[in-house]
């Protein structure tokens, strides 16, 4: 097989490479906080890319390729075509989405850092997304201008002048005019006689100002909503409806619903708090809009349960159309069971009929006309399970794995830790379970050669560590004996809309696999 070819498809299921990364740190180098990215999003089409970090920043990505799909079709069918080429992007732009602000009536920071990105409709080649921290969420638009430059200066560099402007001995006696009373001025804008025509022969000293609009052309963001003070709550979601006309944002106890018009008030939809905060027992861990239907959203809980609802059946959902939750067997309850049930995102199939859920031990796929339980359950974590007092304690029992899917359904994707993501086959019949590490760049490795001891050969494969249908084991130490690693988690991912193609984060550094 081409090592720069598209996919093909093995019995186990795809066979995944490495392409390329962004912001990859040198050997010691520490990482700053500010780096570490916090969101990743593809739009509709895959063509552009955007990451935000905690610094406040959002950074654009281009797609420089457009991959044949008939060549990409025959790649999947087993036939030679070895002028396909791998997906590549490019670094397009970047700019400063929030900053640290502090609300003095609450006596509360609030970080820049951005939660979540989300692409909008793109109109006349400009580019809009939106973006949010904990509070304040932004609508930007991006897009290409042409580089405007003054040509002429007002002045001839011959004469120069103290202040800029032409004193009246620059100016001929001639083009002196004469005011009512007998005596000259030298602004000829400023004679009562009302004669605005220019003399003979002109002004040699005066320049007017052109301004000349070069081929060249810059990218400039602008911030052109900004909505803000309507959560009392960290903002952990936003997701755009299919109307293009609205969106919505969720914090622990609210949803709100926007116009992307009007930033000045939004509708709650959504309001989970109880009349005495002392009863609350659950909280709004991830809410998404249908991707067809705009009048049906699902919201996810602390408690393991996913929640479909209709916004046809009244303007404040207190009830849900749907609920799908799996029930615990009896006896099987413990201190940590409603911590590890706890839903920390979901994402609606491209279709709409299915709903990806990930907690922090397992992925389930939802049949939205099933709410008897799960359709699929993937177990990522489960090795992990006799250790849950040491993760409870060192607080990693709470981190928040995003999840994804194929354009086509077919399979599923979710980060875990060691800097590792798993990628799981969701059709009938399949048993696909494969674990990348991405942190393994192989242009890298040709330099820098591993110790003998840490060296094994299934981490030589082209920047891919795989460890088909293997878990850590309860030692810590994975079946090619290197050593498992809370400290480096991978949380964000996500998957191209037509391709198989994964961009994830690990720390600072955005890393890119096909397959």
């Amino acid at each position: 097989m081409d090592d720069e070819g598209g996919a093909a498809m093995t019995p186990e299921g795809l066979d995944w490479k490495f392409s390329q990364v962004f912001g990859e740190r040198a050997a010691g180098e520490e990482v700053q906080e500010v780096d570490i990215i916090s969101a990743i999003e593809f739009d509709k089409t895959g063509n552009h890319l955007a990451t935000g970090d905690r610094g406040g920043r959002v950074v654009l990505f281009e797609k420089t390729d457009r991959v044949d799909h008939g060549v990409h079709r025959r790649v999947l069918e087993g036939m030679d075509c070895s002028s396909s080429r791998h997906p590549e992007f490019r670094y397009k732009t970047e700019f400063q989405s929030h900053e640290p602000e502090f609300d003095y009536l609450k006596s509360l920071e609030i970080e820049e850092k951005i939660n979540k990105i989300r692409w909008c409709q793109t109109a006349n080649s400009a580019m809009f997304l939106l973006s949010t921290n904990d509070k304040t969420i932004k609508f930007w638009k991006v897009q290409e201008k042409k580089i405007k430059q003054i040509s002429n200066l007002n002045v001839e560099p011959s004469r120069p002048t103290s202040n800029g402007f032409i004193s009246s001995s620059n100016v001929p006696t001639s083009f002196k005019a004469c005011s009512a009373n007998g005596g000259c001025i030298d602004n000829r804008l400023s004679c009562r006689s009302n004669n605005l025509s220019f003399l003979p022969g002109g002004i040699t000293s005066l320049r007017l100002p052109m301004v000349v609009t070069s081929h060249e052309s810059s990218l400039l963001a602008r911030c052109r909503r900004t909505y803000a003070h309507a959560h009392d709550y960290h903002i952990n979601s936003i997701s755009n409806n299919s109307d293009g006309e609205t969106f919505i944002s969720a914090d622990d106890l609210r949803i709100n619903l926007w116009n992307f018009e009007i930033s000045s008030q939004s509708f709650n939809i959504v309001d989970v708090k109880p009349a005495n905060m002392e009863d609350l027992t659950e909280v709004i861990t991830s809410a998404e809009f249908h991707p067809s239907h705009c009048n049906m959203l699902a919201y996810s809980s602390s408690k393991g349960s996913i929640r479909l609802l209709d916004l046809r059946q009244s303007a404040l959902c207190d009830t849900h159309s749907k609920l799908f939750e799996e029930n615990e067997p009896p006896g099987s309850k413990s201190f940590f069971t409603d911590i590890i049930s706890s839903i920390s995102d979901i994402k609606f199939a491209k279709g709409g009929r299915y709903i990806l859920s990930r907690d922090y031990m397992t992925l389930k796929l939802w049949d939205i006309n099933m709410g008897s339980g799960p359709v699929a359950t993937f177990q990522v974590h489960e090795h992990l399970r006799p250790k849950l007092c040491d993760l409870y304690e060192n607080d990693s029992i709470f981190d928040k794995f995003e999840c994804c899917l194929s354009g086509d359904g077919q399979r599923v994707a979710t980060g875990s830790y060691s800097n590792t993501f798993r990628v799981f086959g969701c059709s009938e019949g399949s048993s696909e379970a494969t674990t990348l590490e991405a942190t393994k760049n192989p242009a890298r490795r040709q330099i820098q050669t591993p110790p003998r001891f840490l060296r094994s050969p299934g981490n030589q494969s082209h920047g891919v560590n795989k460890r088909e249908g293997s878990d850590y084991n309860s030692g810590g130490v994975d079946m090619n004996g290197n050593t498992f690693d809370l400290s480096t988690k991978l949380l964000h991912l996500a998957w191209h809309p037509n391709e198989n193609s994964i961009a994830c984060a690990a720390s600072n550094s955005l890393y890119m696999y096909y397959a």
